[in-house]
């Protein structure tokens, strides 16, 4: 993926610029001093959109080419526009940190056959990795997930060979839980047979005391 962009002129205001349709931006990375920049919006928005912050971009239009990741975008809250982006410019043979997304795929048997609940318990993964390995995604396969004890862990997803993960192997990324059964409710109680029970007691109370005063 590329991204073309050019040299920002500070005098002119980060507003003015967005009026024309234009992101403001900064790009600085290890090697490389913090660079004012601008971009096309609408064609940022629809990279960022595919990118995402997981994936290592081109950046073009600063003299030599960069490798680069999204690192932040601000965005309006109102109009959910980019207002500002911030881009690290990644220096050659450096390897990078990424907290890379899961993509769960497929079907689990037991959720399916067995009434089993999918937890996801983690949706991303940190690791460090050489750029040209960084996957956008890390792909789940839940069709693995076939008795109501299953388990994936980070030892049984396929990462690049050049990924140091910040995690013990033994973590569970997913798994099945067991439904619950609801417990039944307690059957309400006879309002008519209280008010008899209550009845009855009266009356005989009643004919208690008149056989009393007969005495």
């Amino acid at each position: 993926m590329e991204l073309i962009v050019e040299k920002r002129d500070l005098k002119t205001s980060p507003n003015t610029l967005r009026l024309k349709g234009v992101l403001p931006a900064v790009v600085y990375g290890r090697k490389d001093e913090s660079t004012p920049i601008s971009i096309d919006r609408k064609i940022f928005e629809k990279l960022y959109k595919q990118a995402g912050e997981s994936t290592v971009i081109k950046i073009k239009g600063l003299g030599e080419e960069k490798d680069a990741l999204i690192q932040e975008v601000a965005v309006d809250a109102l109009t959910g526009e980019a207002l500002h982006a911030d881009l690290y410019a990644i220096a050659k043979g450096q390897k990078v940190t990424v907290s890379v997304p899961f993509s769960f795929d497929g079907e689990s048997p037991a959720v399916k056959d067995l009434g089993g609940i999918l937890v996801k318990v983690m949706h991303d993964l940190e690791i460090e990795v050489e750029p040209k390995d960084l996957p956008h995604s890390i792909q789940v396969d839940i069709s693995k997930l076939t008795g109501l004890d299953s388990q994936i862990k980070v030892s049984d997803l396929s990462l690049p060979a050049s990924a140091i993960v910040s995690v013990d192997m033994d973590e569970v990324v997913a798994m099945i839980d067991v439904t619950k059964e609801e417990a039944e409710e307690a059957p309400a109680a006879d309002i008519t047979q209280i008010e008899i029970s209550e009845e009855r007691g009266k009356k005989e109370e009643e004919a208690d005391a008149a056989a009393e005063s007969k005495e």
